[in-house]
């Protein structure tokens, strides 16, 4: 015989509440699933994004990111008479040296949480090298002033960092916000840019940089760049090209966003797989009389067991879907973290993709599936006998 979806359809009609309770179950499990999906994915996209395969990054070959790097100034000198470094109309290498440290603001909300925000000391070309960035209110900062640019993801999030605002970087030692930049949706749009002196004689920094940036003429060159600025040992430089730096940085916090929500979305599975046992089974004691019938009416248990796994399948598919629908409406939400590797408060948005909900959603559906399936499985069993006289 056929499957009979007709009385599977009124067997969920008639147990909506039931139905529904184990619904939310499995959409709770796809919605964090996804959520954290996403966010690992957001994570990898906004640090990820800041580095262009054209452009490499010269650090210290004992530090781990920007922060940790510590070269003279006599670094940039080299960088721009490296092999491959590409120059602009009037002959100038497109060569970028930087001093990158971090300034405590208090929340814009809460004064008691403070958040360690990236300040960028930077040139008068900072804009022909990162050609993506550009500014989107107010002006650039001039160079040689106490002037600041911020970047877009900042605005709001902390006091004195608003365009016409000040903040202090050092006692009795302030920066006027004149500008707020964008960045294609990168990292560089949780920082603050502002001039390389004034931030290092603020830091006391004079005299050094973080880190040395080179467009080159192409990817291509860059083995003979990297080549001959690393075979000074004295000098100890390292380079790398801006893409393998930022996924460096970005690993572990993304694989720890990602880890955590996938613990979580496992232990909220195992709560709805056994809801929807639960369910299955008090809505299958319920229904002893009905499968009963049916079983006597010459329907067989290979074709009841179909049926069952029918609408537990429909019902869990449903709450996987809800639950997915809601994950991508965390599109339009942002979020903010401390990324370990760089020591600085990170914001970026969740990054949904096709295969992320329909991994979710079908990994929701499946959860739904295996918990209703022992109940489906005892009941197709059933003695019609039995039942009918119970």
């Amino acid at each position: 015989m056929a499957i009979p979806v007709r009385y599977s359809v009124q067997s969920l009609r008639a147990r909506r509440a039931s139905m529904l309770a184990a619904g939310v179950g499995i959409a709770l499990v796809v919605f964090v699933l996804a959520a954290s999906r996403m966010l690992a994915e957001g994570i990898k996209k906004t640090l990820r994004s800041a580095g262009k395969p054209e452009r490499a990054l010269v650090l210290t070959n004992t530090a781990y990111a920007e922060g940790d790097s510590r070269l003279r100034q006599s670094v940039a000198g080299l960088v721009a008479a490296a092999p491959g470094v590409k120059r602009a109309a009037d002959g100038a290498a497109l060569v970028l040296g930087e001093a990158v440290l971090h300034v405590w603001f208090p929340s814009q909300r809460d004064e008691r949480r403070v958040a360690s925000v990236q300040i960028r000391g930077v040139t008068k070309d900072v804009f022909a090298v990162r050609r993506e960035a550009r500014v989107v209110e107010g002006r650039a900062a001039k160079p040689g002033t106490d002037e600041a640019m911020i970047g877009s993801a900042l605005v709001g999030r902390h006091r004195g960092l608003a365009l016409g605002q000040h903040f202090d970087i050092k006692k009795n030692r302030s920066l006027t916000v004149v500008g707020v930049f964008s960045s294609e949706g990168s990292a560089f749009e949780s920082e603050i840019w502002a001039d390389l002196d004034a931030v290092r004689s603020s830091f006391g920094y004079e005299g050094y940089l973080s880190s040395v940036t080179a467009e080159l003429d192409s990817p291509a060159r860059f083995a003979e760049f990297a080549a001959t600025l690393e075979r000074d040992k004295r000098q100890g430089l390292d380079a790398t090209l801006e893409p393998a730096y930022y996924d460096k940085v970005s690993e572990n916090l993304s694989s720890m966003m990602g880890g955590l929500g996938d613990i979580v979305a496992l232990i909220v599975s195992f709560g709805a797989m056994l809801g929807a046992t639960i369910t299955m089974h008090g809505a299958m004691s319920r229904r002893r009389r009905e499968i009963g019938v049916l079983r006597a009416l010459g329907f067989r248990g290979h074709v009841l067991l179909a049926a069952f796994i029918l609408e537990t399948g429909a019902v869990a598919l449903a709450g996987a879907a809800a639950g997915g629908l809601v994950a991508s409406l965390t599109v339009f939400t942002d979020f903010s973290t401390n990324n370990f590797a760089t020591g600085q408060e990170l914001t970026f948005c969740f990054e949904p993709s096709f295969l992320i909900l329909a991994g979710s959603v079908l990994a929701g559906t499946l959860v739904g599936v295996i918990g209703g399936f022992i109940p489906a499985l005892s009941a197709a069993r059933t003695n019609p006998v039995r039942a009918m006289r119970a």
